[in-house]
């Protein structure tokens, strides 16, 4: 135990500080993983894997990924879908998902933490309307989720998924987050300045240094019930609170928590923690600067799913 207490306070050490003396979290951070966001049925019960297992588990990852970059890209899409098929399958294109060959280092197996169970604590309502990804009715604009129509996935700010580079800023007064994935930026203050109450896409976020760790919590969501997103826990409410935890602890890591409340959608506040790291190769993904994500350029497949609907819809008139 010394030696661990030993070792964690020479990292701490080494966690670089600005000019002006706060803990650096300046860099381009990733956050990509192999542990799922919530604990999966086989390991029900089970905190951690062993060491054994995460190491099969990084080798199929591997064996896969090297798979998927040596086969041909041309392919006809499985089931009509370019990505996740709805049954939760990788589609044609999964190749150009970039989403970490390694485990969460600890073994846990989710990234969920808190409640104990690894599972998002959904009220019995929660998911009534929810439909799985890449199913209709597209009857309207309205019926794509959020990412398909260039508006963001929700809650960009859980650092995990596809384009996953988070680049961050800093001034004495002020942090920039620039998310890959849509180019979202959020503007934190860390003067104390009060909230204007206006709602904001990705909320309105205060910081404050508690220690050395940068505290943003993010309120004033706003309420936009008729919008779908890919994964409903990341669809913000009016009731949501977000409380996001960014500890410095060496040259390559960051420690990242965040805990989401909102008691229309959630029995209980729910908590994410998991290393960042600026060692993108490390997590077994392509490293640099983010890419340009230009969304709406060119993006015919909002106008094209509808046509592609009214079709099916001569087809098969009683659809």
């Amino acid at each position: 135990m010394l030696a661990v207490v030993l070792g964690a306070a020479a990292a701490a050490q080494e966690a670089p500080r600005t000019p002006w003396g706060d803990p650096d979290l300046q860099g381009i951070w990733v956050g990509s993983t192999l542990t799922p966001l919530e604990r999966a049925p086989e390991h029900e019960g089970r905190a951690f894997l062993t060491r054994e297992e995460v190491a099969d588990l990084e080798a199929e990852a591997r064996a896969h990924a090297e798979r998927q970059r040596t086969r041909p890209a041309e392919r006809a899409p499985a089931g009509g879908d370019v990505d996740y098929r709805p049954d939760g399958s990788l589609g044609y294109d999964a190749f150009w998902i970039d989403e970490g060959l390694v485990w969460e280092p600890s073994g846990r197996t989710s990234l969920i933490v808190d409640p104990p169970s690894g599972r998002i604590p959904y009220t019995p309502t929660a998911r009534d309307h929810e439909r799985p990804y890449g199913t209709g009715p597209w009857d309207s604009h309205l019926d794509l989720d959020t990412g398909e129509r260039c508006l963001g996935d929700g809650l960009p700010q859980i650092w995990f998924g596809d384009n996953p580079n988070h680049q961050i800023f800093q001034t004495p007064t002020v942090v920039v987050i620039v998310h890959e994935m849509y180019k979202e930026r959020r503007i934190i203050p860390l003067d104390g300045r009060p909230r204007t109450g206006i709602p904001q896409w990705n909320g309105e976020s205060r910081g404050r240094w508690e220690g050395s760790t940068l505290v943003v919590e993010s309120r004033r969501f706003p309420g936009r019930p008729q919008d779908r997103y890919r994964h409903i826990w990341r669809g913000p409410t009016a009731s949501l609170r977000l409380v996001e935890r960014f500890t410095r602890v060496d040259a390559e890591t960051m420690a990242y928590e965040a805990t989401i409340v909102d008691p229309t959608r959630f029995t209980q506040a729910w908590t994410v923690r998991f290393p960042l790291t600026t060692d993108q190769a490390g997590r077994g993904l392509t490293p640099g600067h983010p890419f340009e994500f230009a969304c709406h350029e060119g993006n015919y497949a909002i106008v094209n799913v509808l046509r592609g609907a009214r079709v099916e819809d001569e087809r098969v008139p009683d659809r």
